[in-house]
């Protein structure tokens, strides 16, 4: 089947029917007034006067002016819980039938994230304007999109509430997916709605021949888990031999350079990467073009977005927004800068900060690179060291030393009168600790100037623990994050890092 042969209803081919002409500055003031207008006569739009809004000449501006910055913490306990408790018309029009369980990399304990059927169906839009994309795509097996495509997200079996239902997002998703796409949908509905992880991944193993899969769609660590498993039980030299017609891998939430080289090995031959930006509040963006840098922002869909520097004027050391921070719009930001994204949506989130943080890499094409977590970075002495530097260092020494690194994560911690940054990673291959550390101490100097010059100074020290991927993958399953979109954290702190420590002394006790 090629990809103009799938069939679509007239009605989604419409959205498809994307205009360009308009400026992406008029993109977003529409999709702002389109918000406002539906909102407006709900608990929230009446308290920050949203009929007043749309009627200035600068909505934008005075949207700004009268709306509040909110993190989660603030939202839920203002509004969100509300919703939670049944009541109709809070944020959204109606009543919130489905949350989203959410708790990014770290958080112990669950976020609960309003997801209404316009989000539902906007994810889905633009689900559909990434799959046409691939038109555009040089080199790439157009008939293989109508094959089938294996979903590896959290159990589609929901949590019953009072008067909603709480589960994963790709839970809710597959649960709504279109009736013209479930025939290429796996593992299906029955093994979706497995909750136990390692129930569901060995069935997905033991139905994995009987599957012509061509589209992979989940997170790194976890895809990867399961083509071992796939290659070890049926005693393969590669995924390919059981799926010849696998040719893409649709990944997001964490960055794949530090997967990539181990996942390349499971390959019989090479596949299409294309990075996704959907997160539990939206999809806020999609890699549009083959080969591109980064993902292209969906500005005319239903997410209305704002930008923050991420500078000490505008996040504490912890990482916390200020209040009143320095907010700017599309048409505003620069390449190459570090910005925290603001979004409101259609499913009652305003002004809301998602918590990553991202760069500009193609401002004509508003395409962009996901750099870190507003809570997720080391700077202990000013070293400003960003997720993405690491990520970046972690690729760089799997090139330099031809090497799998399944997972990592860094802390900082005192090291006599100064500090030290303290890795944890984990390789199934030969290297030593000290090999490791130098070279990542050295990729990082060249990636990170204010790196450079604290490594002169109070950072004065670079250690690495090398342990086994299985320690990670424990602990995870120890605060019950195992599967689905669970990503281990990239930076430990606070409480986390406690556990963190405290984990790995009984493991190491044990022993």
């Amino acid at each position: 089947m090629a990809l103009k042969d799938i069939k679509i209803p007239k009605s989604l081919r419409r959205i498809l029917d994307i205009k360009g002409n308009s400026s992406p500055w008029h993109q977003q003031r529409k999709v702002l007034k389109k918000l406002l207008n539906k909102a407006r006569f709900t608990q929230f739009g009446q308290e920050y006067f949203f009929d007043e809004i749309l009627m200035s000449r600068y909505p934008e501006k005075v949207f700004q002016k009268y709306v509040p910055v909110y993190n989660y913490e603030k939202i839920y306990s203002e509004w969100w819980v509300h919703a939670r408790e049944g009541k109709p018309d809070v944020c959204w029009p109606g009543t919130i039938k489905f949350f989203a369980l959410s708790s990014g990399t770290s958080e112990s304990s669950s976020k609960y994230i309003p997801i209404t059927k316009d989000i539902i169906k906007a994810n889905t839009n633009t689900s559909l304007r990434q799959l046409f994309s691939l038109v555009g795509y040089n080199n790439v097996p157009k008939q293989y999109v109508g094959k089938s495509w294996l979903m590896l997200g959290g159990s589609t079996e929901l949590q019953k509430g009072p008067t909603y239902f709480a589960g994963d997002l790709s839970g809710i998703q597959a649960k709504n997916i279109p009736f013209w796409f479930q025939g290429l949908y796996k593992p299906g509905r029955k093994i979706a709605k497995e909750k136990d992880w390692g129930k569901k991944l060995e069935e997905i193993v033991g139905q994995a021949p009987n599957w012509d899969i061509s589209f992979i769609v989940g997170v790194p660590a976890w895809v990867q888990l399961c083509m071992e498993k796939i290659i070890e039980r049926y005693k393969l030299k590669n995924i390919h031999e059981v799926w010849p017609n696998l040719s893409f891998y649709v990944h997001g939430g964490v960055a794949l350079e530090p997967y990539k080289s181990g996942f390349n090995k499971l390959l019989g031959k090479p596949i299409t990467y294309i990075e996704t930006y959907l997160a539990s509040e939206g999809f806020l963006a999609y890699q549009s073009r083959q080969d591109a840098q980064g993902m292209k922002l969906v500005l005319n869909n239903n997410i209305f977005f704002e930008f923050v520097p991420f500078d000490s004027n505008n996040f504490d050391t912890q990482g916390n927004i200020v209040d009143n921070p320095e907010t700017l719009l599309i048409h505003q930001v620069k390449e190459r800068c570090d910005y925290a994204i603001l979004i409101s949506t259609n499913a009652g989130c305003w002004r809301y900060l998602i918590g990553d943080t991202i760069q500009f890499v193609d401002l004509e094409k508003h395409e962009i690179i996901i750099t870190g977590r507003t809570k997720h970075f080391l700077s202990l002495v000013g070293e400003h060291l960003s997720v993405d530097n690491m990520n970046r260092a972690i690729k760089m020494v799997c090139e330099e030393l031809d090497i799998s690194i399944g997972e990592f994560t860094v802390t900082g911690e005192p090291y006599g009168n100064f500090f030290a940054h303290h890795w944890y990673i984990a390789t199934q291959d030969n290297v030593s600790a000290e090999t490791l550390g130098v070279l990542i101490d050295n990729n990082l100097k060249e990636l990170n100037d204010d790196y450079a010059v604290e490594r002169k100074h109070a950072l004065q020290k670079v250690i690495v623990d090398v342990i086994k991927e299985d320690i990670f993958l424990e602990f995870m399953k120890l605060k019950g994050k195992v599967g689905g979109q669970h990503k281990f954290p990239r930076v430990m702190k606070g409480t986390v890092l406690d556990e963190w420590l405290a984990f790995l002394k009984t493991e190491m006790s044990s022993k």
